[in-house]
């Protein structure tokens, strides 16, 4: 697996295609030089508050795969996407068992960090804020730590091959993506309150982290 270097501005970075000439699969490696609101392919721009991202300093870009919201902060976030093409050994027609190699990939990471993790392996999970927030529903092969998810994983799939999206944090904090997007005050509240317990964080130990999951992936 070949690590590419990706510069340029985030919402570039998004919707950057998967090349149909890809010979090898790929770890794009992009960090973003300000906060982001990085929406699901199929959320428009009326998800997220003008006003408040606006305000905060935010922008506001959309990705391809799928998925809810998802708050980037590069000091306080790891984002790796990682693109396979079809002829490489780890595709499979099966969207669902496609990304669980990339995810026990994760674990063998957090392993090194003294981090005991579970392998989600069932379907997209339904609930209220699910398709709000990322971090609000599992999805297969997503990385869990006490029952919380740790690692988000979306992905795009084309004739070229698949693209995955992977982001662990150094905390959970819901209101990150909650004070962004457009909701009644009631309706914050109560998904703050659903989404406190729902997903963590690696604490501060990010690039260890990173270097771990780099090695893992690109076998040195």
């Amino acid at each position: 697996m070949l690590l590419r270097e990706v510069t340029g501005s985030i919402a570039d970075f998004h919707a950057r295609p998967i090349p149909d000439d890809l010979t090898q699969a790929e770890v794009w490696s992009f960090v973003p030089g300000h906060p982001a609101l990085v929406l699901g392919s199929a959320q428009d721009h009326t998800v997220a508050d003008a006003v408040a991202t606006a305000a905060a300093g935010v922008e506001v870009v959309r990705r391809r795969s799928g998925g809810g919201a998802v708050y980037v902060d590069p000091a306080r976030s790891v984002w790796l996407d990682v693109v396979v093409p079809r002829h490489d050994p780890r595709w499979s027609e099966d969207v669902r068992t496609s990304v669980y190699w990339l995810g026990e990939a994760w674990q063998r990471a957090l392993a090194t960090l003294g981090l005991e993790t579970e392998l989600y392996r069932g379907g997209l999970e339904q609930t209220a804020w699910g398709r709000l927030v990322c971090f609000a529903a599992l999805g297969p092969g997503e990385v869990l730590v006490g029952g919380r998810k740790l690692v988000g994983i979306s992905q795009r799939r084309t004739r070229a091959g698949a693209r995955f999206q992977c982001i662990a944090y150094e905390h959970w904090d819901p209101y990150d993506v909650l004070d962004l997007v457009t909701l009644s005050e009631e309706d914050r509240r109560r998904a703050g309150a659903d989404l406190r317990d729902r997903a963590t964080g690696v604490g501060p130990r990010l690039d260890e982290l990173r270097a771990a999951v780099l090695r893992e992936l690109l076998g040195t």
